[in-house]
């Protein structure tokens, strides 16, 4: 199953999906919209619920044609984002063979997380957006894909220390950098969301929050950092993600 999905199609069609989509469906499922209401991140429990929230599957990612397969995906929800709601992401499944998920350890998926990003930025066709900097030691960069800028959270199985960092197989959820616009320091009500967020992954994970977690925009955060953190609260000193067009 190709493109981008709505809840409330793979939930009449749930049957229908391969098991290992199902599968990965029904953890993400079971995670963001748990009966006792835990999941830190409330407005992406609300856009599951909304059908704000779109979905894709896609095939090995150690294989060139999963990348070009994400790369298509990335290209139909920027199209398509900001029609769906405030409270909108894209959730990427990725299958996730058995040898991966008992061989690959933490480091092992950091190291294919950045491989995914750079081989997708080879794909992309338009030019790196001129408000966002290219350069990801400086605080206002942001991944961009077809002339729109991402946040992107990363989970994997080997992840057992911050359980919102781990998830059955690999995920990937792309959040377009415009939803966050109210969660900030501009007006209290952004400010008091932001902490609470903050407060409940605390209570989520059942450790301090990484040191590397900061908000966009102030001086000291590097929004790269945050993409893959690390299964204890070490960091990496150089951002893996490089800018080569057409090298792919």
């Amino acid at each position: 199953m190709k493109g981008l999905l709505e809840k409330r199609w793979i939930d009449v069609h749930f049957k229908t999906l391969p098991l290992w989509q199902q599968s990965a469906y029904t953890s993400f499922s079971s995670m963001i919209a748990d009966e006792d209401n835990t999941y830190p991140c409330f407005p992406a429990r609300h856009g599951f619920f909304s059908n704000y929230l779109r979905f894709s599957f896609v095939g090995d990612p150690r294989e060139l044609s999963s990348i070009n397969d994400l790369a298509n995906c990335l290209r139909t929800y920027g199209k398509c984002s900001r029609d769906v709601g405030k409270n909108t992401a894209l959730a990427i499944f990725l299958e996730t063979p058995e040898d991966m998920i008992e061989d690959y350890d933490w480091e092992d998926y950091r190291k294919l997380f950045w491989s995914i990003l750079n081989k997708l930025t080879t794909l992309d066709e338009k030019d790196w957006p001129t408000d966002i900097p290219i350069d990801p030691s400086h605080h206002k960069w942001e991944f961009c894909f077809d002339g729109e800028s991402y946040f992107i959270f990363c989970a994997t199985p080997a992840h057992t220390l911050r359980k919102s960092r781990h998830f059955p197989s690999l995920l990937l959820v792309v959040q377009p950098r415009w939803v966050f616009d109210e969660i900030n320091n501009s007006t209290d009500s952004g400010l008091k969301m932001r902490n609470l967020i903050r407060e409940r992954l605390v209570a989520y994970d059942g450790i301090s929050s990484h040191p590397d977690l900061k908000w966009y925009g102030q001086e000291d955060n590097l929004e790269w950092k945050q993409y893959f953190l690390s299964n204890d609260d070490n960091s990496e000193s150089k951002c893996p993600f490089m800018r080569l067009k057409g090298k792919f």
